[in-house]
């Protein structure tokens, strides 16, 4: 669709009128509200008329002895705060009951073999010891069951049930 100088003066006619982008193409047919806005946008028609409405507001004469105060329209009334506020909001919180888990007596940590990546095999514990990017980065290596990757304590830290992880929340 291209922009006959026609075309553009009826656009311009109507956005002063206040007519709303997809009225707009409406009237004008064949093209879309994208359209219509990119063309005001590209002739810079920032300001415009306001649509009138069918319902005028008729002014009433203030009564005697009462003073109205008007803000301007487009306006909202905005509360004004001085300061971070949210800092100096008071809260009466009650202390949070924490329960903290007790290991369970005679709990064994088994001392660690410290292997290296390439000494691991099907049956040792691959449990990670210290920061891997440190010299001093280990396995654990201890002997590790059918059941899986790790020794039987290192499995009681990694497995833990749902309803205890529950708990310690």
């Amino acid at each position: 669709m291209n922009w006959t100088d026609e075309r553009v003066e009826t656009l311009k006619k109507l956005w002063a009128e206040g007519l709303s982008a997809s009225q707009i193409a409406a009237q004008l047919g064949g093209v879309s509200r994208n359209a219509v806005i990119g063309k005001v946008h590209r002739l810079k028609l920032s300001s415009r008329g306001r649509a009138t409405s069918q319902r005028t507001r008729q002014k009433k004469p203030p009564q005697p002895g009462t003073t109205t105060t008007r803000r301007p329209r487009n306006t909202r009334p905005m509360t004004a705060t001085v300061g971070a506020t949210a800092l100096q909001a008071q809260f009466e919180e009650e202390p949070v009951a924490r329960t903290y888990l007790q290991p369970v007596g005679n709990v064994v940590v088994p001392i660690s073999r410290k292997l290296e990546l390439t000494q691991l095999t099907e049956m040792t514990c691959k449990w990670p010891n210290g920061d891997p990017l440190s010299d001093d980065f280990s396995f654990c290596g201890n002997e590790a069951g059918e059941s899986g990757p790790y020794c039987g304590y290192h499995s009681r830290l990694a497995y833990q049930p749902a309803s205890e992880r529950r708990r310690s929340r």
